[in-house]
């Protein structure tokens, strides 16, 4: 224990010749001390952004490490800190990195919002205060289905909000809708689906065989509709003559799955667990299976929206990212189970939407799975991951003619405002693996390179182009 005494030389538990700072008996316990206090501020994003700046600002006046290292020595860390403030205004650099350049223009916001796991940062910052942190006084808006939030945002009574990931792509072409320049600030979720099947079907696993299957989606412009096409192709299953895809909200899906009007889904979690749930259905293949690390949803806004208001779409950006960067955590995930799980948000039970989190769950075939990645909330829009869905749109016909892939993937998805911001925040972004964000990845074994979309596409033997 700490004396008032600095050195304590009336503690038989210390040694006086103690550590560094003389506030510990050894110097080993100095280093964990420090430790300690790093691990905390590190978990400060205002912190660790002004400690990066501050440590941007030290490197940039003295390149060669030898040379800060013998300027420290010889005048000590106080007046270095002095000489180095005099000559940068490193306050004002740390200020301006925390993006806060003026008063919100709007507090009172409208966000949408799908009553599905996917949304889990953008519920979870209302009960957690994530958006109260940033001065907004948000209210989320549950809605029944996808059609209804379109056309909210289309008709401004919502200011923001959760979409499917290849929605705000198709709005911005006026598929199925006006058209209207619509942006992706963020990727809401990774992973987190399933293809679940009535339990009749139980014996029947093999794709191969499920001609004249009836199958429900979310919505036509999804990642749903898009993966589990894709899956069904590379089986051998043309969807648009082999199967059946119905349109149906995500919290009809159940409900059609007992009453035999389905025979599954490709759907959102947590209604693929609560047809194990309700012992009516299985899971028969993650959709992480099928494209590791792929995108589901989303939250954005319209272009004119953050025109209008860039000081409150900032801090809405700010909220947003600080609950991913949590929903990212497996010890946080209890919690959140809980906090979502209440009647104005998932209204569903707390250990269904906790299997799903977690990634431990009973799969309806009498076996307790372990996939710790099964969902995930890695925020970044990567410019390939709507590239890809342009691809699916045009190999499906939903698109005619040509696609500039380019100019659509990066004027919808913010990916540099959302890395920007990711790390004024102090939290971890992946790095480039190629130039602007186009970096390639896997889907059912087979490479995407996002240079090269229409050879993607003309690669497929099943496809409508």
């Amino acid at each position: 224990m700490k004396n008032d005494t600095l050195y304590r030389p009336y503690s038989a538990d210390v040694n006086l010749n103690g550590c560094s700072c003389g506030q510990h008996a050894t110097q080993n316990e100095h280093n964990a001390d420090e430790i300690r206090a790093r691990q905390l501020r590190g978990g400060d994003p205002e912190a660790l952004s002004g400690d990066f700046i501050e440590a941007a600002a030290v490197r940039a006046l003295f390149p060669e490490d030898a040379t800060r290292r013998r300027f420290l020595r010889a005048v000590g860390a106080s007046t270095a800190i002095a000489a180095i403030a005099s000559v940068l205004p490193i306050s004002d650099l740390q200020a301006a990195a925390l993006d806060k350049p003026g008063p919100l223009e709007k507090k009172d916001l409208k966000i949408g919002f799908i009553p599905i796991n996917c949304a889990t940062p953008l519920i979870m910052a209302d009960p957690m205060g994530f958006y109260k942190q940033q001065g907004l006084n948000v209210t989320l808006h549950k809605t029944a289905g996808w059609a209804l939030v379109r056309d909210h945002m289309l008709n401004g009574e919502l200011d923001a909000s959760h979409f499917l990931a290849p929605m705000p792509l198709a709005i911005a072409m006026g598929l199925g809708s006006s058209p209207q320049p619509m942006r992706v600030a963020t990727i809401q979720n990774v992973n987190g689906q399933a293809i679940t099947l009535a339990l009749k079907h139980k014996d029947n696993r093999d794709p191969r065989n499920w001609k004249g299957f009836k199958f429900a989606i979310p919505f036509e412009f999804s990642m749903h509709n898009f993966l589990l096409r894709y899956y069904l192709a590379e089986h051998g299953l043309d969807p648009d003559r082999d199967v059946q895809l119905r349109v149906t909200p995500p919290a009809e899906m159940i409900a059609n799955l007992r009453a035999g009007n389905i025979d599954g889904f490709l759907g959102p979690d947590p209604f693929n667990q609560r047809a194990v749930y309700d012992q009516i259905g299985f899971i028969h293949i993650l959709s992480k299976d099928i494209w590791n690390g792929h995108p589901c949803c989303s939250f954005g806004t319209s272009k004119g929206f953050i025109d209008k208001n860039p000081n409150t779409f900032a801090a809405l950006y700010r909220a947003v990212l600080n609950a991913a960067a949590m929903a990212r955590k497996p010890e946080s995930r209890a919690d959140i189970a809980k906090a979502i799980a209440a009647p104005n948000y998932l209204n569903q039970p707390e250990t269904v939407i906790f299997q799903a989190l977690s990634g431990r769950f009973a799969d309806g075939l009498g076996n307790v799975r372990n996939e710790p990645d099964r969902a995930d909330f890695d925020p970044v829009p990567w410019y390939s991951m709507a590239t890809w869905m342009l691809t699916q749109m045009k190999r499906w016909g939903y698109v005619k003619g040509e696609v500039n892939y380019r100019a659509l993937a990066e004027q919808v998805f913010l990916l540099t405002d959302a890395r920007r911001l990711m790390k004024e925040l102090g939290q971890p972004v992946a790095e480039q693996r190629i130039h602007a964000g186009y970096r390639k990845f896997s889907v059912m074994g087979r490479e995407f390179d996002p240079a090269r979309p229409e050879p993607y596409i003309n690669g497929f033997a099943i496809k409508r182009t």
